[in-house]
């Protein structure tokens, strides 16, 4: 049975080292998918870290093969980008999920409640974290509060 490790990522929307953090990022990446039998990648898309995230794991994917790893793009809900775009993003994203909340939330709770669930999915989860406030900086409270493993980016 194939064994599937999970990998979420989280980083505040601008970021400012591009080179930095993509070279970090490729060389975590590459490590993962080298001492696992499977990764699955879970990445959302609101800011900059997240696409940055998404477009080294497709470099990486060039290299490695897809039958490594999975890209998967977690929405905190359907949003009109996505249904007006469904085919361009299920082009880019290997599979692409969006997050079911047990309760009606306001979009800013959603995306947090959708963070919470992909930590509690993930066995290791991966920050970029340049100030201790928002949603990422929350992110990895909670994470620290489940004791899950966590690796922070250098900035």
């Amino acid at each position: 049975m194939l064994e599937i490790y999970t990998v979420s990522f989280f980083g505040h929307r601008k970021i400012e080292h591009f080179e930095k953090l993509e070279d970090q990022l490729i060389q975590l990446i590459q490590n993962l998918t080298k001492k696992n039998e499977f990764v699955k990648f879970l990445v959302g898309r609101n800011g900059e870290f997240d696409q940055l995230v998404s477009s080294t794991i497709r470099k990486a994917q060039k290299k490695i093969g897809n039958d490594r790893c999975l890209h998967t793009l977690v929405l905190p809900y359907e949003t009109a980008e996505f249904r007006n775009n469904r085919q361009t993003f299920l082009e880019y994203y290997d599979t692409v999920e969006i997050f079911q909340s047990k309760k009606h939330l306001h979009f800013k709770n959603s995306i947090l409640a959708r963070n919470f669930q992909m930590v509690d999915r993930s066995q290791l989860i991966i920050f970029y974290l340049d100030h201790e406030f928002g949603g990422a900086f929350q992110t990895y409270q909670y994470a620290r509060k489940q004791k899950s493993q966590i690796f922070k980016l250098k900035q």
